[in-house]
């Protein structure tokens, strides 16, 4: 099969698109054949090597979390799944990935994919809608009533993390650029902040959760972890944040990690009309290296979805 590999840790030029041996289900696992994986952030950052302590790769490594595509062999143990079934997942963050013909995946991970959208964009949905779900279900502990502050809402994560809270009964701020105000708008934000105009920490309010979705520095994070109320709390995926003991604000620094039962949740929710994905790309998946590229440099256009 055809793959996208990296030999070693290093710059956007250690992806290769190249001839791959094609996996076979080995016991508990099956087989997908790929329709779509997507680009995550953080499929830079273990690229380079940034987080080798946390996800320690085997070489040569395929990256691709998100897999979107039918399955077509069963490994031993597996029940539950058939041949020809579409399905999603969230892989394991070290395994090898997505951005290939054929992916070989556990199968406890599986969800079956929504019938809302192309199978294809379909992956655009596991790795960003997990992390939003478990940063407000999760971590935060939303509940209807309360305020959220959305940092970074114009993005796959903030996207569905604006989405969730509105649905849940919240009052939504979200911060965005002038490109993706009228979409966040859409998804059910009150108050949206150009944060090309504004900067969030001069909104002079406070939120029950906070959710930081940015890089930021150390005053940065500081300033958005005062942004939290009294006895709120501030989830960051990105830059971690302190507890504010003297008002009860607790930190949340996350990792999203695979669950298929959110997974399914939040395909019933697409296909029921209460959850909408934005793919902002379609790209042939010999392109992921200039994706890596313009991600760094800030030119990716928002969620993009590659094509074996």
């Amino acid at each position: 099969m055809k793959a996208v590999r990296y030999h070693a840790h290093g710059d956007s030029d250690v992806l290769a698109y190249e001839d791959a041996e094609r996996p076979v289900a080995g016991p508990g696992q099956v087989v997908v054949k790929v329709a779509g994986t997507s680009f995550n952030p953080v499929d830079v950052a273990i690229r380079a090597g940034y987080l080798q302590q946390v996800f320690p790769l085997s070489f040569p490594h395929i990256p691709g979390v998100d897999v979107a595509g039918t399955v077509t062999e069963i490994g031993e143990g597996v029940t539950g799944q058939r041949t020809g079934e579409p399905v999603v997942a969230f892989l394991p963050m070290n395994a090898p990935g997505a951005a290939a013909e054929y992916v070989a995946v556990p199968a406890g991970v599986l969800a079956a994919a929504p019938r809302a959208v192309d199978l294809a964009d379909a992956a655009a949905l596991p790795a960003a809608g997990l992390t939003a779900w478990q940063a407000l279900v999760e971590h935060a502990g939303l509940q209807p009533g309360q305020s959220v502050l959305v940092n970074g809402a114009g993005g796959a994560v903030g996207g569905y993390a604006v989405q969730l809270a509105a649905r849940t009964g919240a009052a939504v701020t979200a911060t965005a650029s002038p490109r993706s105000v009228e979409r966040v708008r859409s998804y059910g934000a009150q108050t949206i902040i150009d944060y090309t105009l504004t900067p969030v920490t001069e909104t002079g309010e406070r939120f029950d959760v906070v959710l930081n979705l940015v890089t930021t520095s150390a005053e940065e994070t500081e300033a958005l972890v005062g942004l939290a109320a009294d006895g709120g709390v501030f989830v960051s995926t990105t830059t971690p944040g302190r507890d504010d003991a003297a008002r009860g604000v607790r930190a949340v620094r996350m990792f999203a990690r695979s669950d298929a039962a959110q997974l399914a949740e939040l395909v019933n929710r697409m296909d029921a009309g209460a959850l909408a994905i934005d793919v902002a790309a379609r790209r042939p998946l010999a392109d992921l290296a200039a994706v890596h590229d313009e991600a760094v440099t800030g030119r990716l256009p928002g969620k993009t979805v590659l094509i074996p």
